[in-house]
């Protein structure tokens, strides 16, 4: 996801979005957990999407 992206966001989309990525996060580590991964790489950037998420919306908070 670009950052160029994110901050076209409205707030409350970037919250749904977060909570999306969350979920999908947590379903790949429990994946993970059980059997290997076909793109272990995946964990990573679901954390830096995440993050990136996160920094917009705490920079759009600071802002307003």
């Amino acid at each position: 996801m670009k950052i160029s992206e994110i901050k076209e966001m409205t707030n409350a989309e970037i919250v749904m979005k977060v909570e999306s990525v969350e979920k999908e996060l947590f379903k790949l580590k429990f994946q993970h957990g059980i059997r290997q991964l076909d793109n272990t790489a995946k964990l990573s950037m679901l954390k830096k999407d995440i993050a990136r998420l996160k920094t917009i919306a705490q920079q759009k908070q600071a802002l307003a």
